[in-house]
């Protein structure tokens, strides 16, 4: 009942709240199934609760919200149902189809309490997804974009897309490092998430790390396994797709389930079911190879053996025939060769003899001329010695003279005369002063005259009669 203030109806909030309980419980009695989207679970795992909540889109706006309640048994009957039918869990982000009560609490507010979901309708937003997913990649001419891609004829270098710890992976790394021809892979792990919705954005992140490096590796494996067909809606978002299709290396995807393939695997360059597949793919474009190879080195082996074979025989019968050749010509013209060498001999001997009777009339010859060179020089000689005694006399006086002259010219010239004469000589630091460019004031000066030395300091310099 209301309390009476100041002539006014004044209710408590209480009061207020549990009106509006008790009309809502009388007007909203039965259950109703309303469409909205959960964006977010709010699954508490002490409680076994969960606190939806629940909004509904125009445009990519929230038009209209509401919280929820989904007490823990009727959470684990829906969740039961979306893995066995949808093969995924409930999660942050599905659009669902509920059938629910309205329930307020004065404490809590208004909220729906969820009784059951149904998993088809969810189902068939997933298939719409992926349908519209699809009809986006092929409206934009890229669908088989990725697909287009040449793979190299060994695809060794693998940027490879999963979860260290997955048993994917480890099944993909086991098959490739332990093949027993002994390929040689290089294999890099991006780690990522590879399932929820937070897988999506995780993938593109690594597939843009990837391009960073991409004159690296040949392909990309996407590789997940072990996870049974659970959280694969992550691989049908348009987003994710579009990233694979366009992506300038080939994408390999081993993701491991049973189920419709997923647009990422339907677009990607090469899908193999299980990651053990997708290395079993890898090794067999080795094989594909190395088959051709091995029997082209059969085939060259061989061929070469044969064509030893018949160039050793060849080589054989060339060398009997050489020898029996060489054999008859020897033989054919031994007797020419002795004939020829008797002729050489006796040819020999006579050109010798021939130039023996040159060289002693040379010789004679040459005693001869040498005899009478040798008495015309004698006779030159002589007349030579009669001139030098003749001439001797004079040219001695003459040089003598000229010895003279040069004496008397050196003496004059000597510093003692000089000095004699009058002049004097100016020393600095031991040196003849030949300009007054060197000296300053206050520098030692000897003067030198005949009879002894004179020291002085230089007060000034006058330079005029070299400037006039």
């Amino acid at each position: 009942m209301p309390n009476q203030i100041n002539d006014k109806s004044v209710f408590s909030l209480l009061e207020v709240t549990k009106s509006i309980q008790k009309t809502l419980s009388e007007r909203y009695k039965n259950a109703f199934w309303v469409m909205a989207e959960m964006n977010k679970l709010n699954h508490y795992k002490h409680s076994g609760h969960c606190y939806p909540e629940l909004v509904e889109k125009q445009d990519g706006k929230v038009i209209a919200q509401l919280k929820s309640i989904l007490w823990k048994t009727d959470y684990l009957n829906a969740n039961d149902k979306f893995l066995k039918i949808l093969k995924e869990p409930l999660k942050d982000g599905i659009k669902i189809l509920f059938l629910a009560k309205i329930c307020f609490d004065p404490g809590y507010g208004l909220a729906l309490n969820i009784l059951e979901i149904d998993p088809n309708y969810t189902l068939g937003d997933l298939e719409r997804e992926k349908k519209e997913t699809i009809q986006k990649l092929h409206n934009e001419g890229i669908y088989n974009q990725n697909k287009t891609l040449k793979l190299p004829l060994l695809p060794q270098r693998l940027a490879i897309i999963s979860v260290e710890t997955s048993k994917g992976y480890a099944d993909f790394m086991k098959v490739i490092e332990e093949n027993s021809w002994n390929y040689k892979f290089f294999t890099f792990l991006f780690p990522s998430l590879l399932q929820g919705e937070k897988a999506v954005e995780d993938i593109i992140r690594q597939l843009r790390n990837i391009k960073k490096v991409i004159e690296h590796f040949d392909a990309v494996a996407i590789i997940r396994g072990g996870g049974g067909d659970v959280g694969l809606s992550c691989y049908n978002n348009y987003l994710l797709s579009k990233e694979i299709a366009l992506f300038p290396i080939p994408v390999l995807t081993g993701i491991g389930h049973a189920t419709n393939e997923t647009v990422a695997e339907m677009i990607s360059f090469s899908n193999q079911i299980t990651p053990t597949k997708l290395a079993e793919f890898l090794l067999q474009k080795f094989h594909n190879f190395s088959i051709p190879v091995q029997k082209a080195e059969d085939k060259i082996k061989d061929k070469s053996l044969r064509m030893i074979m018949d160039e050793k025989a060849r080589f054989h019968s060339t060398s009997r025939l050489f020898r029996s050749v060489s054999t008859n010509s020897i033989n054919k013209f031994k007797n020419d060769i002795v004939n020829e060498s008797k002729s050489l001999s006796h040819h020999s001997f006579y050109i010798l003899k021939k130039e023996n009777l040159c060289l002693k009339t040379v010789t004679a010859d040459i005693r001869k001329d040498t005899k009478v060179h040798l008495r015309q020089s004698l006779l030159l000689l002589a007349q030579n010695k009669k001139e030098i005694v003749k001439r001797l006399p004079g040219f001695i006086e003459s040089k003598s003279q000229e010895l003279k002259n040069l004496e008397k010219n050196i003496k004059n010239m000597s510093p003692e005369s000089v000095l004699k004469r009058g002049y004097s000589i100016t020393l600095y630091n031991g040196k003849a002063l030949k300009s007054v460019d060197k000296l300053k004031k206050g520098d030692l000066i000897q003067t030198r005259v005949i009879d002894g030395v004179i020291d002085s300091n230089v007060k000034s310099i006058d330079q005029s009669d070299k400037d006039a």
